[in-house]
């Protein structure tokens, strides 16, 4: 398999129904050596459908997170360079996942190989999307993957809950009823810490 196929399955997908991501995604499934290509084609911004191969990437990992493991470091080191809410979306609840396996699942395969680099990389990524314009649903997922890094028992990280609270209070009261729910959820969690 090369590249191009996994490019072509993302052309050829359509529409974003949820019947056409299924279907692109059940060919990665099949063939999870190209997930390394999916990868690359959700972070090629110059390539105009990477938003697709981000939300063909969800429906891939949302069964199979362990298979983002061996590409952590690819993953993580190029969060920042995207800024299309439709591919931000998929990835940051990607990131959601991630934080919920690392912290809450003590899941090996991530507390085995996520380094102290690349989960600041995504929580630093995450205050980015927090304080840009960016789609409620990205913010949510956003809120969760700091509450759940900023539970870690960490001196370096002993900052993430306070500043998420902040930037929550700040903004909660322009922010959609999304928006302003999972903010009061998250703060009253802070709150009890």
């Amino acid at each position: 398999m090369t590249k191009s196929t996994a490019r072509q399955v993302i052309v050829s997908m359509g529409t974003a129904a949820r019947i056409n991501r299924l279907k692109a995604a059940a060919y990665f499934i099949e063939y999870p050596d190209e997930i390394t290509n999916l990868i690359d084609l959700v972070f090629d911004i110059d390539f105009k459908l990477h938003h697709k191969a981000a939300w063909v990437l969800e429906f891939v990992l949302e069964n199979h997170i362990d298979w983002l493991v061996p590409h952590l470091d690819t993953f993580t080191k190029q969060l920042a360079k995207l800024k299309n809410d439709s591919a931000l979306r998929p990835i940051a609840k990607i990131c959601q996942w991630i934080a919920y396996e690392y912290v809450y699942k003590k899941n090996k395969s991530f507390t085995n190989s996520l380094t102290n680099k690349q989960i600041n990389l995504i929580i630093e990524s995450s205050f980015d999307w927090m304080i840009g314009e960016y789609r409620v649903a990205t913010k949510v997922y956003t809120m969760d993957t700091l509450y759940y890094f900023g539970c870690l028992n960490l001196n370096d990280l002993s900052w993430v809950h306070s500043e998420l609270k902040n930037i929550i209070l700040q903004h909660i009261h322009l922010g959609s009823a999304g928006y302003q729910s999972h903010g009061k959820k998250i703060i009253t969690l802070l709150d009890k810490k």
